[in-house]
C-alpha cells in the first residue's frame, strides 16, 4: 500500500517530486488558493513550518482553483504572491485538482475510505496531517486555522511519538 510520500507531485518551480524529500517528516498537507477569505492563513502555516522544522515537521500546499475560481494565476503567479504577500518558504505544489475526474492521485489517495478520512475536499484550506510513515493521521476542516489548540496538540503528538 502506497504511502504519502510515494506519490509523484510536480513542485511549483517544476521540481519532478516534491513529496520523497519529505520522507520521515510529519507533513501538514493543505489545499491553498490565494484569493480566498481563508488565505490569511498562510502566515499560521509558514510559522508554523518554520517553528517545527527542526522537529521533521513541514507544511506542504497544493494550490487549487477548483472553489469559486479563487487560485486563478499560473505558477509563476501563485508563487510570487506567496512569497511577497506572506514570505511563504514551504513547499508548493504545481496547481492540481483535488476533486472530480481530473483528482490528483495524492488527493485520490488522501480521500480515500482506506485511509480513515473518505469524500470529496469541501473549500480551500483543508488540511491533512500525514505522519512519519507516510500515513494519514488527520484531517481538518478549511476554519480549522493553523494555531487551532487540537491541531497544535495533535501536531505536537505525532512530533513527539513517531
Amino acid at each position: 500500500m502506497p504511502s504519502f510520500f510515494d506519490f509523484r507531485v510536480t513542485g511549483i518551480q517544476g521540481e519532478p517530486d516534491l513529496l520523497g524529500p519529505l520522507r520521515g517528516q510529519v507533513v501538514l498537507a493543505v489545499n491553498v488558493a490565494s484569493r480566498c477569505g481563508y488565505t490569511p492563513q498562510y502566515t499560521g502555516l509558514e510559522r508554523l513550518h518554520g517553528e517545527l522544522a527542526e522537529h521533521g515537521f513541514a507544511v506542504v500546499g497544493f494550490p487549487c482553483n477548483q472553489f469559486g475560481a479563487q487560485e486563478p494565476g499560473t505558477d509563476a503567479e501563485i508563487r510570487e504572491f506567496c512569497s511577497t504577500r506572506y514570505d511563504v518558504t514551504f513547499p508548493l505544489a504545481a496547481k492540481l485538482e483535488v476533486n472530480g475526474p481530473g483528482r490528483h492521485p495524492v488527493y485520490q489517495w488522501l480521500t480515500d475510505p482506506a485511509q480513515g478520512y473518505a469524500g470529496d475536499i469541501g473549500w480551500n484550506f483543508e488540511k491533512f496531517l500525514i505522519g512519519r510513515d507516510g500515513r494519514v493521521l488527520g484531517r481538518y476542516p478549511s476554519g480549522t486555522r493553523p494555531e487551532d489548540k487540537g491541531l497544535m496538540g495533535d501536531i505536537a503528538n505525532a512530533i513527539s511519538s513517531e
